[in-house]
């Protein structure tokens, strides 16, 4: 999955660079006037731990939700490309499966990822959260600069990102076989951001149509800090939703 995104934005980038030797022999001038500069774009799709051990149980629809309010400066030789840059939330909500249980409150100098077995008490759900303060930034491409909403675009960056917040949400204790014990709406709910990564960096990669465009990432920077837990990084797969 991780080669998968890295060559997708890869590619991406290359054909950036093949687009602009091909055009940078001549300005390509358009009447911009009716674009936007400035713009909401929404983000929405599916995370994954890359590497995690055995131990490392994760699934259901883990996913992201990410928020970014962006401004968008076309280049002056060629308008068919523009550089964005902008600030906002990207949220990541990983679900653990089979049983594993995380104790953010642990007094253990690395984050235990707790497997149990059939015979022992369990929560029915639990997922980790984190939500960083990010900057993005991404270099674009638009097959019709002047008319972006029936434009074919596509777009290569990064995301830099401060940690925010860094939670655990486990839902319905349950007995081995299944029994509720303190109710189906019973919910632990831990706090801690010491073993995450408190720097995010990742590589991004969008391409589509109109509006609606798919993007992925790839977090160059671990999910936890080193030293404090299994060396993981996150791939995300989504729909950018986006009026540039």
């Amino acid at each position: 999955m991780k080669k998968v995104i890295l060559s997708a934005i890869s590619i991406l980038f290359l054909g950036f660079v093949a687009q602009a030797q091909t055009t940078s022999t001549g300005d390509s001038k358009f009447d911009l006037t009716g674009r936007a500069s400035d713009h909401l774009m929404l983000q929405f799709g599916s995370d994954a731990w890359t590497s995690r051990p055995d131990s490392i149980k994760t699934g259901g629809f883990s996913r992201h939700f990410n928020v970014y309010f962006m401004y968008d400066k076309p280049f002056k030789k060629d308008q068919h490309y523009s550089v964005a840059f902008g600030a906002g939330l990207g949220t990541s909500n990983i679900f653990m499966e089979d049983h594993t249980y995380v104790n953010l409150k642990t007094t253990a100098n690395t984050l235990p990822f707790q497997h149990l077995d059939s015979t022992a008490n369990h929560f029915a759900k639990q997922k980790i959260t984190t939500i960083y303060l990010q900057a993005p930034v991404e270099l674009r491409y638009y097959s019709d600069p002047a008319h972006p909403g029936k434009s074919w675009k596509a777009a290569a960056g990064l995301k830099l990102g401060t940690l925010l917040k860094a939670y655990s949400k486990a839902k319905n204790y349950e007995t081995a076989s299944g029994a509720s014990i303190y109710g189906k709406t019973y919910i632990e709910k831990q706090e801690d951001k010491r073993f995450f990564n408190s720097t995010d960096l990742a590589l991004t990669g969008r391409i589509g149509y109109g509006i609606l465009s798919l993007d992925m990432g790839y977090q160059v920077t671990g999910v936890l800090r080193d030293g404090f837990g299994p060396v993981m990084n996150k791939v995300s797969v989504g729909l950018t939703i986006s009026g540039l």
